[in-house]
C-alpha cells in the first residue's frame, strides 16, 4: 500500500507494516496482552487511517505513532494505548538525549567546559568530560523518577556531580595515621609504613590521589599535623621543610581522575601543640608561603588553620606563633583559611571538627561515633531559592509552601541516590572501601555491598541565591535591609528545621549545606531568566550569588558583610564559608589582617577566609597584582592569575563564564 516513510532526520526508507504490528504487540503485552492476531487487525486500522488522510503523499514517523495512538484509543484498548505513549514518551527522550549528547560531545573535543575550575584541556580531560556527558544523559533518562529528572532539568533543583550518580560517592576526610601506621595498597602491591617525613609525605600525597580516583569530590586530612608528627620526631629543621616542600610540589603536579586534575587536597592543621606536631604546622605553612618553583602561588593543598582558645588564639597559648605565621602566609598567598573550633556549633565536638576547602564539613552521626576522620559527604543537591522567590509573587505563604515542596522532593531524591549508592561493592570503590578507610567498611569482603559503612556519611541539601531570593520577596536584600536579613535568617533556620525532621523520617544524616555554586550559579540564571524574564535585582546578572552570602557587588565594610553572614553559618551543617574582599595582598598590615579574622570568630563563624588578586608574570616572575594585561616589568603577555573560586583557588582562566562574570563585578571591602 505504501512504498516510503520519512524518517525524522528527513531521509525516506521503505515502509514496512511490520513495525506497526510489532509496537502495538510490545505496547498490549506491557499490560498483559499475548493476542498478536489483535495487534495485526489493529495495524489494518492504522493503514486504512493513513490512506484517508494522506492520499498517497509521503507522511512521517511521527504521524504513523499520532495515528496509531487514535486507533488504540478508538477501538477500546486505552491500557494498551497508554502503555504505547508511555513508550513512545521515552523512545523520544531517548532519541533527543543522544542528539543533546552528539552536541556537548561536539563542544567538548573543542574544548573542554568550564564547570570544573581544576579540569584543563587536555586529552584526558576531554575524555573524561565525553563520559561524564553520556553518563548524565544516562542516569537522566534511565535511572531517574521522572519527577526528579525533570526537576533538574526544569532548574528547580540542581543533582550535583550527576555523571557520577550511581558510580562513587563525594568526599571523604582520610585517617592519614590509620594509613601510615599500618601501609596500604592501591592495587599494585603493599606499601609499607614510612619512617621519615619525606616518605610519609610522598605516601600522603599518594593516599590523597588513590582516593579521588574512588571519588568523585574532594579529599582531606582533618589532623595533619598530630598524624605526622611522629615522622618529624627525629628530624631537623629543614628535612622536615624539605618534605612539605615535597608534598606542595607533589599535590600542585601529580593527576588523577584519568590524568584530568590533580587532587582536590585540603590539609587542617595548628592545634597540635607538641614540638613535633608544631614542626609539621610551621614548616608546611613556610613551604607554602615560598610557593612553587619560580615562585608561583600554588593551588593545593587547600590550607585550613584550625583556630582555638587556649591552643592558638591569645599571645598566651603555645601555637599562637603558629597563628602569626599563618596570618602572614595567608596575608600573600590566599592559604590558609581558617576553621573556628569555639563556634557555637563547633565546640560541643572539642577538637574533632574538621572542614574542606569547598566548605564541606561532617560531624554528627546518627548512625555511629561523631567523629571527622574516615567519614564524607555522599551527595548533595541543591535548591533553586530565587526561582521560589519569584513564583511566590512576593506572598510569604505561598513562598513557603513552594519550598516545603521542592526540599521534599530534594530529600526523596537524596533518598534515591543513597539506595543506589548503598547497592555499590567494595570492589568498585577498592581504595576507599577496599582497604578498610572509610568508617564501618574494615571487614567487609570486595563483594559485599558498601551500606554497613556509608550510613555513616552525610547527604547534604544545598541552597543558592538567598540574596535574590529575598529581593524577589521584598524588593531588598539581606545587605540592604534589616527586615530583609531578619526574613533570611528565618528562611534559612526553616530549611535547617525540615533537614532534621528528615534525619528523623529516614535515619540518616541528612545536613544543609550552603552550596558552593561553580557552573551551577549560572545554569539557574538562565533558566529563570528563559523562564521569568529579566527581573531586576534576581536575574538581571550571568549569575545568582553564593547561599547565603551578600552579593558581591554590594559596597559593604569588611566588618558589617561578616556580622551579617555570621548567623547562617550554624543553621548550614555541612558546610558553610564566608569571604572578604581585598584590592591587593595586605602583605604590610598583617594586624588588619589578624583583625578581620578575630571578628570572624566573634560572629560565631565556623570557617571563612580573605581573598585578594595574586598575580604571576611567568615570563619574568613578577609576583604582585597585575592590573594592566602586560607585565609592567618585562611587557609578557604570560600572567597567571589566582583567586579563590568556592573555596578552592584556581587560576582565572579555568573560570567558567558565570564566575568571570562574578569576579568582574566583586567590589573590595573596606575595614571601616
Amino acid at each position: 500500500m505504501f512504498k516510503v516513510i520519512r524518517k525524522r532526520d528527513g531521509r525516506e526508507v521503505s515502509f514496512n507494516e511490520g513495525k506497526i504490528t510489532d509496537a502495538i504487540f510490545k505496547a498490549a503485552r506491557a499490560v498483559g496482552g499475548e493476542d498478536r492476531q489483535t495487534a495485526m487487525e489493529l495495524t489494518i486500522e492504522v493503514l486504512k487511517l493513513l490512506k484517508k488522510q494522506y492520499n498517497g503523499n509521503t507522511f512521517g514517523v511521527e504521524e504513523v505513532q499520532d495515528v496509531v495512538e487514535k486507533v488504540l484509543i478508538e477501538a477500546g484498548h486505552a491500557r494498551t494505548a497508554k502503555a504505547y505513549i508511555l513508550y513512545r514518551d521515552r523512545r523520544t527522550r531517548i532519541r533527543e538525549a543522544k542528539g543533546d549528547l552528539m552536541d556537548a560531545v561536539e563542544e567538548i573535543l573543542d574544548e573542554t567546559n568550564r564547570e570544573n575550575a581544576n579540569v584543563g584541556n587536555s586529552p584526558s580531560a576531554k575524555m573524561l568530560q565525553i563520559a561524564s556527558a553520556a553518563s548524565k544523559k544516562y542516569y537522566l533518562t534511565r535511572l531517574l523518577d521522572e519527577d526528579f529528572a525533570g526537576a533538574h532539568l526544569r532548574g528547580d533543583i540542581h543533582i550535583h556531580d550527576l555523571d557520577f550518580y550511581g558510580k562513587t560517592l563525594n568526599c571523604l576526610q582520610l585517617p592519614l595515621d590509620k594509613l601510615l601506621r599500618e601501609g596500604f595498597n592501591t592495587g599494585h602491591g603493599y606499601i609499607r609504613p614510612p619512617k621519615r617525613p619525606t616518605s610519609a609525605t610522598a605516601l600522603a600525597a599518594i593516599i590523597l590521589q588513590s582516593s579521588q580516583n574512588d571519588m568523585f569530590g574532594g579529599q582531606s586530612f582533618p589532623f595533619f599535623d598530630r598524624e605526622m608528627a611522629s615522622f618529624v620526631e627525629n628530624a631537623d629543621e629543614h628535612e622536615t621543610f624539605q618534605a612539605m616542600e615535597a608534598l606542595v610540589y607533589n599535590l600542585n603536579s601529580m593527576h588523577s581522575r584519568a590524568g584530568s586534575q590533580v587532587p582536590f587536597s585540603s590539609i587542617n592543621l595548628g592545634t597540635d601543640t607538641s614540638e613535633s606536631g608544631r614542626k609539621v604546622t610551621r614548616n608546611l605553612l613556610l613551604a607554602f608561603e615560598a610557593g612553587l618553583g619560580n615562585g608561583e602561588n600554588p593551588i593545593f593543598p587547600n590550607i585550613i588553620f584550625r583556630l582555638q582558645k587556649g591552643v592558638n588564639f591569645a599571645p598566651e597559648d603555645p601555637n599562637y606563633d603558629l597563628f602569626q605565621l599563618a596570618i602572614r602566609v595567608a596575608s600573600k598567598r590566599l592559604n590558609p583559611t581558617f576553621g573556628f573550633m569555639d563556634a557555637s556549633f563547633n565546640r560541643p565536638y572539642g577538637d574533632q571538627v574538621a572542614y574542606m576547602g569547598c566548605r564541606s564539613r561532617v560531624m554528627a552521626n546518627r548512625r555511629g561515633p561523631a567523629v571527622t576522620p574516615a567519614r564524607g559527604n555522599l551527595s548533595f543537591t541543591t535548591v533553586n531559592l530565587p526561582r521560589l522567590g519569584i513564583k511566590a509573587e512576593r506572598d510569604l505563604q505561598k513562598f513557603y509552601r513552594l519550598l516545603s515542596e521542592t526540599m521534599e522532593l530534594a530529600i526523596r531524591q537524596l533518598y534515591h541516590r543513597f539506595q543506589v549508592q548503598a547497592k555499590l561493592k567494595v570492589k568498585d570503590l577498592p581504595f576507599v572501601m577496599g582497604q578498610g578507610i572509610y568508617l564501618g567498611s574494615a571487614g567487609l569482603k570486595p563483594e559485599d555491598p558498601i551500606e554497613p559503612a556509608i550510613v555513616n556519611g552525610t547527604l547534604a541539601m544545598g541552597f543558592i541565591g538567598l540574596a535574590e531570593a529575598l529581593t524577589a520577596l521584598t524588593g531588598r536584600h539581606h545587605g540592604q535591609s534589616e527586615e530583609a536579613q531578619a526574613l533570611g535568617r528565618e528562611i534559612v533556620a526553616f530549611m535547617r528545621q525540615r533537614i532534621d525532621q528528615a534525619c528523623e523520617e529516614y535515619n540518616l544524616n541528612y545536613t544543609l549545606l550552603a552550596t558552593p555554586a561553580e557552573g551551577l550559579s549560572g545554569r539557574f540564571v538562565k533558566l529563570d531568566r528563559k523562564e521569568y524574564g529579566i527581573i531586576p535585582g534576581v536575574t538581571n546578572k550571568e549569575y545568582y550569588t553564593n547561599s547565603f552570602h551578600v552579593p558581591v557587588d554590594y559596597i559593604i565594610s569588611s566588618f558589617d558583610k561578616i556580622s551579617l553572614e555570621g548567623p547562617y553559618h550554624k543553621y548550614c551543617n555541612a558546610g558553610h564559608i564566608s569571604y572578604v574582599e581585598m584590592a591587593s595582598p595586605p602583605l604590610h598590615n598583617n594586624e588588619a589582617m589578624e583583625a578581620i579574622v578575630r571578628h570572624m570568630a566573634s560572629s560565631d563563624m565556623g570557617y571563612a577566609a580573605v581573598n585578594f588578586p595574586v598575580d604571576f608574570c611567568t615570563n619574568c616572575n613578577l609576583l604582585g597584582v597585575i592590573a594592566e594585561e602586560n607585565c609592567p616589568r618585562c611587557g609578557s603577555a604570560a600572567i597567571r592569575r589566582v583567586r579563590r573560586i568556592t573555596g578552592y583557588l584556581s587560576t582565572v582562566d579555568r573560570f567558567n563564564d558565570s564566575k568571570v562574570a562574578e569576579l568582574n563585578d566583586r567590589v573590595t571591602h573596606s575595614l571601616s
